[in-house]
C-alpha cells in the first residue's frame, strides 16, 4: 500500500513542492526483518527523522507497524534537508498502517518537525512554502501552531494549526475539528513599534538630519564622515524612526527572508517594520553576503527593504566590502555551490560611518590631527572607488559646540521628518508604478530612467555642467547628483528639478571633489 502526502522544501527564499510517498509492505514479502528507509536525496537530518518519527508515533499511543517501510521524497533529484518532513512521514506511516484515513490525507499538505513525545515543533521557511503550495492549488496546509501566523498571511489557502501528532490524526480522521487560522494582516500593519530614540533629541546637527531625511526619502546610500563623538552612530540609530512604511509586497518579501533564516516568531509573524542591521566590522564574507554548504541569507539580505549600517567602515575586511559591490548595484546576491546557485534579494539602504583620518581628528576645531597626508590617503583608500561609486550621499558631520548641546533649542523630530519622507516616497511610488519591476525609489533608477524622470531644464543643466567643471567633480557624480536632486524636489513637492535642488545635491558629493 502506498500513501502520498503533499509537502514542500525550501530553496533559497523560494520553495518547491515535494511528494512524500510512503510504502508499507508486510514483513513476509521480501523476507528479513522490518526496516524503515528514506530515499530521495535526503540529508542527515532527514535520515535521522526515522528515529524521531518512530518515537513520536509510539509516545502518542499509536502502533508503529512491523512492516517494510520505504519513504520516497519526490522529485528524487532535488536535495532535501531539514526536519520539516517529520510530520508528513509520520502521517504516511500511520496511513499505510490504517491508523489514519489514507483517502483523507490527499486533501491536505503537511509540514512540521516532531519531538519525541509527539509535539509538533516549528520549522523555517513556512511562508515561502505556503506561497508555493498555493500556486499548485493546495487548499489546506497543516502546520505547527507557532508557524500558523506567517503561513496565514497567504490568502486563498486554509492554514490548520496543530500542536501534537494526535491533533493531526484526529483532524484528518474527522474526529477533531480545528478552525483554520485567520491572520489579520491590516492589524499587523497597525502595530507601531515604539522607538526608544527620536531625532528631536539630537541637537546641533540639523544639516546632517536634513541629509538623512533626503536619504530615507529616496532610498539613497550614505557615507558619514566625522570626528569621534560627533554623533554619527547616534544619528544612524534614529534612522529607522523616519523610514517610509512598508507595502504588503515588501513585507512579504522581507518576511520570506527571515522565515528561511528561522527568525520569524509567533508574536511577529509578518515583518512590517523596515529592518535595521548593524553587523560588527569583524564579520566574515559569508556572514555579510550569505553562504554555507547550503546557502543561507547574510546580513546584506537580512537588511532587504531596510538599512544596513556599517560603523567604522574602513575597519571592515577589504574583501568583505568588495563582495558587496554587485549586490548593491543589482539588488540581489547570487551564491553558487557545486549543487547549484541560489539568489537572495538585497535591495537595501547602505549607511556607513567613518572617521576622516586614522586618528579621527582631521578638521577638529580643538584637537590636532597627528596623521600624515600619506596615512590619510591610505586610510581612505580602504574604501575602493567602485564601492564609493555606489554611495549617493557623502555627509560631513561637524563637531557641535557645547553651547548648542546645552541649549534648549529642539530641532526636527522624527515624526516631522517621517511625514516629509512618507509624502516624498508616495510620490515616487506613484511615479514608478508602471516602470520596471523592482523600481521603488529614486536611488534605484538606472541611467535611462534618470534621463526620463530626473530631466533638467536648460538653465539647471547649465548650472550642473558648470559645477562639474569648476569643482572638478568626477563623471560618476553626475548621475548621482541628479538622483539626489530628484528626491530633494520630491520633498519640496516640486514637479521639476530646480537650481536650488541641484545646488544642494552638489553639496553631498564632497569625496568626489577630494579625489580631484
Amino acid at each position: 500500500m502506498i500513501v502520498r502526502i503533499q509537502s514542500a522544501g525550501v530553496m533559497g527564499i523560494a520553495a518547491a513542492p515535494v511528494d512524500v510517498e510512503v510504502d508499507g509492505a508486510p514483513v513476509g514479502r521480501g523476507g528479513g526483518d522490518a526496516h524503515f528507509a528514506v530515499v530521495g536525496l535526503p540529508d542527515k537530518s532527514i535520515t535521522e527523522s526515522r528515529e524521531r518519527v518512530r518515537a513520536a508515533i509510539s509516545n502518542s499511543n499509536y502502533d508503529f507497524p512491523a512492516m517494510h517501510i520505504t519513504v520516497n521524497l519526490a522529485p528524487a533529484d532535488l536535495k532535501k534537508e531539514g526536519p520539516a518532513y517529520d510530520l508528513p512521514i509520520a502521517v504516511g506511516v500511520l496511513g499505510v498502517s490504517n491508523q489514519i484515513d489514507a483517502n483523507a490525507i490527499s486533501r491536505h499538505a503537511v509540514i512540521g518537525e516532531l519531538a519525541l513525545d509527539g509535539r509538533v515543533r516549528p520549522v523555517a521557511g513556512v511562508l515561502p512554502i505556503a506561497l508555493e503550495l498555493k500556486k499548485h492549488h493546495v487548499k489546506s496546509l497543516i502546520v505547527p501552531v507557532d508557524n500558523a501566523g506567517e503561513a496565514a498571511v497567504v490568502a486563498g489557502i486554509e492554514i490548520i494549526p496543530v500542536d501534537h501528532l494526535r491533533e493531526v490524526v484526529g483532524y484528518i480522521n474527522g474526529n477533531l475539528p480545528i478552525e483554520p487560522f485567520q491572520a489579520d494582516v491590516e492589524k499587523y500593519f497597525e502595530h507601531e513599534t515604539e522607538h526608544p530614540f527620536d531625532f528631536g533629541d539630537v541637537k546641533g546637527q540639523e544639516s546632517a538630519k536634513r541629509a538623512l531625511m533626503i536619504a530615507a526619502a529616496g532610498g539613497h546610500n550614505v557615507l558619514m564622515l566625522g570626528n569621534p563623538g560627533v554623533g554619527k552612530s547616534m544619528l544612524s540609530k534614529r534612522l529607522p524612526t523616519v523610514l517610509p512604511r512598508m507595502t504588503l509586497d515588501e513585507a512579504l518579501e522581507t518576511t520570506k527572508i527571515y522565515s528561511v533564516a528561522g527568525q520569524v516568531t509567533r508574536e511577529t509573524p509578518l515583518i512590517t517594520q523596515r529592518p535595521f542591521r548593524a553587523p560588527h566590522h569583524t564579520i566574515s564574507d559569508a556572514g555579510m553576503i550569505g553562504g554555507g554548504t547550503t546557502p543561507r541569507p547574510g546580513e546584506i539580505s537580512m537588511a532587504h527593504n531596510g538599512v544596513l549600517f556599517l560603523d567604522e567602515f574602513p575597519e571592515f575586511n577589504r574583501k568583505t566590502l568588495e563582495v558587496m559591490r554587485q549586490p548593491l548595484e543589482d539588488g540581489t546576491v547570487t551564491i553558487s555551490r557545486a549543487s547549484g546557485s541560489l539568489t537572495f534579494p538585497a535591495r537595501l539602504m547602505l549607511v556607513a560611518a567613518m572617521n576622516p583620518c586614522p586618528c579621527g581628528y582631521l578638521g577638529h576645531p580643538k584637537k590636532k590631527c597627528s596623521c600624515t597626508t600619506r596615512m590619510i590617503a591610505q586610510y581612505r583608500s580602504k574604501i575602493s572607488g567602485p564601492l564609493l561609486d555606489r554611495i549617493d550621499i557623502h555627509l560631513e558631520v561637524p563637531s557641535v559646540d557645547f553651547k548648542e548641546l546645552s541649549g534648549e533649542a529642539r530641532g526636527m523630530t522624527s515624526a516631522e521628518m517621517f511625514s516629509h519622507v512618507q509624502r516624498a516616497r508616495d510620490v515616487q511610488t506613484a511615479r514608478f508604478k508602471r516602470a520596471r519591476e523592482g523600481l521603488h525609489n529614486n536611488a534605484g533608477m538606472n541611467d535611462k530612467e534618470v534621463s526620463t524622470y530626473a530631466t533638467l531644464r536648460p538653465q539647471v543643466k547649465s548650472l550642473l555642467d558648470s559645477a562639474m567643471e569648476m569643482l572638478h567633480l568626477s563623471a560618476r557624480a553626475y548621475t548621482r547628483i541628479r538622483k539626489i536632486a530628484r528626491t530633494i524636489a520630491d520633498l519640496d513637492g516640486a514637479q521639476d528639478i530646480g537650481a536650488e535642488h541641484i545646488t544642494e545635491a552638489i553639496g553631498y558629493r564632497t569625496l568626489d571633489r577630494a579625489e580631484a
